[in-house]
């Protein structure tokens, strides 16, 4: 087989080519999986893996797909991702999930193959700005001008996406670039500790301890699962008799739903918030933008009369929204290490009314899941499976020790509201809000917890967006039940209209583009199309034993769900 000139002049300088270079870097990384979509722009990296056998290469069919995959391989191992993409119309297909990634704070390392850039001039097919259509949806992007430029910029691209806030970074990668020989040594990764403990915990401690004992909400924010410190803010809850809330548009639950003192996540409407709050003279946020709200509603989420004390390792989000008497910047786990043996001492004057309130918090959940328990049974006979029996049987087929990955919308709130497990990583939703996430997030979560089985709940409209996803996971033949929940229309809009008033097509029960019955989908048929089981389900005591079943499986399977659209 003939060797191109540029190889020909690797073999002369004794030098190793671009993408050579590359995957040497990766593999100190500890990268075990690139994601990707490849064209002609990507061909010497691929060719470049046949020499990295330790590096396995995940093919997705659309790089939407692309990067939902790296999103839930890099949530769920917790590190970052590494993927590839093809070129401007790769990277256009992939910037909503990138988008999601950013909100979400997920840690990629994003990058594209771009054109030759000897003949950038002539305009040629496939060629784009690839940094300036990257810029809005990453923390910075850059191109790669030369072979020799290729340790400092990935190393940093690894280094800043886990720095606070974490996120995705981008690097353009010409092919010839890609081709370029060189003898630049590749360094060996920086050890960067980020446990920074905040300054001021001693004034934060008296603080806490000085608020009136039940008139306190702690609210673990997303930052909470990055930072592994679940068991020191259930320490806090326990030291202050305060409930635990979730962020009210959360990317994972980081704290134990079984614990006694988790209150459920909080509302996505401000007046619905502020209703909550309410009851509370402060709040004890642990992480940024925990309160993202949806629709507009009048007037702030965070009550004039409650005080927000917050510790994140994002300084740019302390008082950003919400003015606040003492924020602290700091790593959280870190942190609260530090604070809790100053809330003890702080807190032993009142300890007895700080479990009187402990007391009242662990009453209130056991009304809240004995409500929801009753509601299932309203409405378990009903002729079309309701959205909250169909959560019920799912979470209890699923169990404590499943992780799940949830974009299905319809059914997304009563999920949380009978998750009971120990497991803080359990579970993960969308929270960028563009839909096509789930799928594929699935897909890559597996992977990231060494191919352990993940249930994936998408809504029909989701599962629309990358269906691409099940092939992926039947090819590489990963335990992944997708349970597709089905009431064949966008649900969630026609709630949001028919909570408004002035919506004409609420009152006339006419929603113009919401409906997927005409044609209605065969989930089933495409489930086989791309080489998994399926199941279609439409009686309540069939749900559990089929997602069981799957599960059972080890396989990749699909299990459609029918739904009514209340």
């Amino acid at each position: 087989m003939a060797i191109t000139p540029l190889e020909v002049a690797a073999q002369r300088t004794g030098g190793r080519r671009g993408a050579d270079i590359l995957l040497e870097i990766l593999e100190s990384e500890g990268v075990r999986y690139i994601f990707g979509n490849p064209g002609t722009t990507e061909l010497p990296l691929i060719d470049a893996l046949q020499r990295r056998p330790d590096l396995s290469y995940i093919l997705a069919l659309q790089e939407a797909s692309v990067v939902a995959m790296a999103d839930g391989y890099a949530q769920a191992a917790g590190r970052p991702g590494f993927l590839n993409l093809h070129t401007a119309g790769g990277l256009g297909h992939g910037m909503g999930n990138l988008l999601n990634a950013s909100v979400s704070q997920t840690p990629l390392v994003v990058t594209a193959g771009q054109q030759d850039s000897r003949h950038t001039i002539s305009d040629p097919l496939l060629f784009g700005d690839l940094v300036s259509i990257a810029t809005p949806a990453v923390k910075w992007a850059q191109e790669v001008l030369h072979a020799d430029q290729l340790p400092v910029l990935v190393r940093r691209a690894f280094n800043d996406s886990m720095a606070a806030p974490s996120g995705p970074v981008f690097l353009s990668l010409p092919m010839d670039v890609m081709e370029e020989p060189s003898d630049i040594g590749i360094g060996a990764p920086s050890i960067i500790n980020r446990e920074s403990i905040a300054g001021g915990l001693p004034e934060l401690a008296r603080a806490l301890a000085g608020i009136t004992p039940g008139r306190l909400a702690i609210i673990a924010g997303d930052e909470v699962h990055g930072a592994n410190a679940a068991t020191q803010v259930a320490a806090v809850a326990e030291l202050l008799g305060a409930p635990v809330y979730g962020a009210s548009w959360p990317s994972r639950i980081p704290f134990a739903t079984s614990c006694p003192l988790w209150a459920g996540n909080m509302p996505t409407r401000a007046t619905d918030i502020a209703r909550r709050l309410a009851d509370y003279d402060a709040i004890f946020a642990l992480g940024g933008k925990s309160l993202i709200t949806i629709l507009y509603s009048e007037g702030s989420p965070v009550p004039p009369s409650c005080a927000v004390y917050q510790v994140s390792a994002d300084a740019r989000d302390l008082g950003r929204t919400f003015q606040t008497p003492l924020s602290l910047v700091g790593n959280i786990r870190a942190s609260l290490d530090v604070l809790l043996p100053l809330l003890e001492r702080e807190t032993q004057p009142r300890q007895a009314q700080f479990r009187a309130a402990r007391e009242v918090v662990v009453a209130a959940r056991n009304s809240k899941r004995n409500e929801a328990e009753q509601l299932v049974a309203r409405h378990r006979a009903d002729p079309v499976i309701a959205p909250c029996v169909a959560a019920h049987e799912a979470v209890r087929a699923i169990g404590p020790h499943v992780a799940i990955v949830d974009e299905a919308i319809a059914t997304s709130s009563y999920v949380r509201m009978f998750l009971n497990s120990d497991w803080v990583a359990q579970y993960s939703f969308l929270r960028g809000g563009a839909l096509g996430w789930g799928m594929p997030a699935a897909v890559g979560a597996s992977l990231g917890l060494g191919r352990e089985p993940v249930v994936c709940l998408v809504g029909d409209g989701a599962a629309l967006y990358s269906p691409q996803a099940l092939w992926t996971a039947a090819h590489e033949r990963l335990p992944v039940t997708f349970v597709v929940m089905n009431n064949r229309e966008y649900n969630v809009l026609k709630g949001f209209m028919r909570g408004q008033t002035h919506y004409v097509s609420a009152r006339e029960g006419n929603f113009l583009a919401m409906d997927i019955n005409d044609p209605p989908v065969d989930y089933q048929a495409m489930a086989r199309s791309y080489g998994l089981e399926s199941r279609l389900i439409t009686r309540v005591g069939d749900i559990a034993p089929a997602i069981e079943a799957a599960m059972a499986s080890g396989r990749p399977n699909v299990v459609e769900i029918m739904i009514s659209t209340v």
